[in-house]
């Protein structure tokens, strides 16, 4: 039988084949680590021979291919001095009871808390095992390991140093990947702040270099829209680049540095002999290049940290030349490479510092429109861009040009230089136009900066109400901007604004003006009115908002609200027994273009319950006339529904007989202001007496507005007309009042 090695001989021999196998086969390479950095172990101990047996034991053993080297402590207070020293400590071997019973682990709080050493290892001695800490001071103070000195031998040091070493390292390299992964987060929330390629490109160059640890000395190229040299520019530099900014990367005459920007743009990555050069991809085929002098070869960490580098910044890049592409389009106009309306207006907020001399000009084509549809919209873009070619001719560079609309240009120069008569002589000569001969026109409106007081935005307005005024005095002209023209528009959008306003609120209402017929001067109908009283209680006059509403596209809501309320009102009066009453609503000739106008006209009768043939519409004679294609088939759905129609102010504008007999209309109304002459002259009663002849002859049913005296009534009925209204009968009122009237007047008959 063998014998049984005993206890403390089997455990010497452990530790022997231990130590054989974590140390053998390093001992033979510490000449290939000569030239690194040893790892630092600080030992504090007031014991003497402590020291000394355990460099002894540790002499010669290296740790992850690199030797070991002590700094010594005698006491804590010894050991605070050395921390404060020294740096890049991987370990400390801790005894626990020194100057008092609490030395040891008092040095842990202040090495973790007070310096923020969270990365070397503390180890615990103590030769006392009844001083031992418990697991809560453990865990509370960071203690890595604790060891008797009776357990120490030199395999289980070395044990535990390889351990707090490894652990050490790693520590450490995850710290820098963290500290390597700030600096990027860091990065690009810097560069995130800056807009413009030239401004983010250096500050990539900045932040290459400070995550290096070097002073700013590179370079950015861009490859433009081909891989040729000659179209790689440099666009931003640093240090002894810096004076070959915007220079193509031909010019360079350092020829490493030369060829290995051009090497990593057509490789496509990262090169980082001889130098850094980085590669920054875009999805827009125009690559990156950026070119570092570090002056010493890089670690894989920095690579790793480097390509993480370039591929978040590629992004940022990306939101750079997207940004460029943006404020271009904003601020420039892309067919005509000019500025747009909203450069132009900063322009002009620039130029208010000193307008002295400066006139602002908008310059609108006459019928380009028709150019458009004759020739078609290429060939349209080609006549703007010889009107500008032109423009820019005759007024020379000191005269700012922008596009401020599809065929409108705004000019800003000396008052000399940009007027009238010089935008006229631009349209003086025809323009060639891909073989075609053009002779173009352009009405001008003008502002002298020193006459208005408006800024930015506002001139452009002030420069388009002079625009409209030129348009209605004559084509091709030219007008001067006046304080008294901005006062009537603003008065006009004020007025529209107030509208907008009061038909939310409620302020617009209907009233009605009762017709009859002449002859008995029983009432027939009544005629929907609107009105509109303000805030502080004033009326404002029809003829003043109604255009307004139809300009602004308001009227279709406010039709819709007025021909409601007058079916609600002639359902009433129906209920009280007027089965025969006609109720008369105004429509404009938006509403009539409308494409929803027949279904508003349709849904307000069915929803309220009144039948056509109580309902009467009325057009205006002009109305008739504008759109005769429109206007017939709208009144032909009309006339399905039972409903009467009725051409008001008629007389006042220009059909003719033919275009009359086509309509299909039953009422002829006769305009106010012929029922006036007719009293007072002879003309005027020659057309009253025409009007109502040819009504009559065309079989429609004459009405008079406007009838005020009874001498008007009585000659009115002689030349044959059959109804009226005006104040001789009564005046526009509430519904409760119509009630009231209608009332009156059926009991005075009876």
């Amino acid at each position: 039988m063998r014998e049984t090695d005993s206890p403390a001989k089997s455990d010497h021999k452990d530790d022997d084949d231990l130590l054989e196998f974590l140390d053998g086969p390093e001992i033979g390479d510490a000449g290939d680590h000569a030239s690194s950095q040893p790892w630092r172990v600080l030992i504090v101990d007031d014991d003497g021979d402590v020291h000394k047996a355990t460099e002894l034991a540790m002499q010669g053993l290296l740790v992850e291919g690199l030797p070991l080297t002590f700094l010594h402590a005698n006491s804590a207070a010894e050991a605070r001095q050395v921390l404060t020293s020294e740096s890049d400590l991987a370990v400390v071997l801790l005894d626990v009871v020194m100057e008092s019973e609490d030395a040891g682990l008092q040095l842990v709080r202040y090495i973790r808390d007070d310096l923020r050493l969270g990365a070397v290892r503390i180890i615990l001695r103590t030769g006392q095992p009844g001083y031992a800490p418990e697991i809560e001071t453990v865990q509370a103070y960071d203690i890595n390991d604790y060891k008797t000195k009776s357990e120490l031998t030199r395999t289980r040091l070395y044990t535990v140093l390889t351990a707090a070493i490894r652990s050490y390292r790693q520590i450490c390299s995850l710290d820098s990947n963290r500290r390597g992964l700030e600096m990027i987060v860091e990065a690009s929330t810097e560069l995130s702040r800056l807009r413009g390629l030239h401004r983010f490109a250096e500050g990539v160059v900045t932040q290459l270099c400070a995550m290096l640890g070097i002073l700013p000395e590179g370079m950015v190229c861009v490859q433009m829209e081909n891989a040729a040299e000659a179209d790689v520019r440099i666009v931003a530099a640093a240090g002894q680049y810096s004076g070959l900014i915007n220079c193509s990367l031909a010019s360079v005459q350092i020829k490493s540095v030369r060829e290995r920007l051009q090497r990593c743009l057509n490789q496509r990555e990262n090169i980082y002999d001889e130098g850094t050069c980085l590669y920054f991809s875009l999805s827009n085929g125009r690559p990156m290049a950026a070119l570092v002098d570090v002056g010493r070869r890089l670690s894989d960490l920095d690579q790793q940290l480097l390509r993480a580098f370039c591929s978040n910044i590629s992004v940022g890049f990306e939101n750079v030349v997207l940004y460029g592409k943006l404020l271009d389009q904003a601020y420039n106009d892309q067919l005509l490479q000019l500025p747009n309306r909203n450069r132009f207006v900063e322009l002009l907020d620039k130029n208010l510092k000193d307008p002295a001399g400066v006139t602002l000009a908008l310059i609108d084509l006459d019928d380009f429109s028709d150019i458009n549809d004759a020739f078609g919209h290429h060939f349209g873009d080609q006549v703007l861009k010889a009107v500008v070619a032109r423009l820019g001719s005759k007024l020379g560079l000191s005269t700012a040009m922008a596009r401020i609309g599809s065929d409108t240009f705004g000019l800003l120069g000396e008052n000399a230089v940009v007027c009238g008569e010089t935008i006229q002589d631009v349209f003086l000569e025809p323009f060639s136009v891909a073989g075609e001969r053009l002779q173009l026109s352009a009405t001008t409106g003008l502002v002298r900066l020193t006459e208005s007081a408006a800024v930015g935005s506002e001139l452009l307005l002030d420069a388009q109400i002079a625009l409209k005024q030129a348009k209605q005095q004559h084509r091709g002209s030219s007008e001067y901007f006046s304080p008294a023209m901005g006062t009537d528009a603003r008065e006009r959008f004020k007025l529209l604004k107030g509208l907008r306003a009061g038909f939310e609120e409620n302020r617009l209402f209907v009233v009605y003006q009762p017709q009859v017929d002449l002859l008995s001067g029983k009432p027939i109908g009544a005629e929907a009115l609107l009105r509109w009283r303000t805030e502080d209680g004033k009326f404002v006059p029809p003829d003043q908002f109604i255009p307004l509403a139809e300009k602004s596209g308001l009227i279709i809501s406010i039709g819709e609200f007025v021909l409601r309320t007058a079916c609600h009102q002639l359902k009433h009066m129906i209920e009280l027994g007027y089965a025969d009453f006609r109720m008369c609503v105004n429509v404009s000739l938006a509403q009539f273009r409308h494409p929803d106008f027949m279904t508003v006209v349709n849904n307000a009768m069915r929803d309220i319950g009144v039948a056509g043939r109580n309902l009467e519409l009325e057009i205006t004679e002009s109305m008739a006339m504008e759109d005769t294609e429109l206007v017939m088939h709208i009144l032909a759905n009309i006339k399905k529904l039972g409903i009467t129609v009725a051409i008001d102010d008629f007389g006042t504008g220009f059909s003719s007989l033919s275009h009359l007999r086509q309509l299909d209309v039953d009422r002829l109304k006769i305009d106010r202001a012929f029922v006036r002459e007719a009293q007072t002259s002879t003309a005027g009663s020659t057309i009253a007496q025409m009007v109502i002849n040819l009504g009559r002859g065309l079989g429609l049913t004459v009405i008079a507005e406007g009838i005020e005296t009874e001498e008007q009534r009585s000659l009115l009925l002689d030349l044959g007309c059959h109804e009226g209204q005006g104040y001789l009968f009564a005046r526009p009122m509430p519904a409760d009042q119509l009630e009231n009237w209608m009332s009156q007047t059926k009991a005075g008959a009876e």
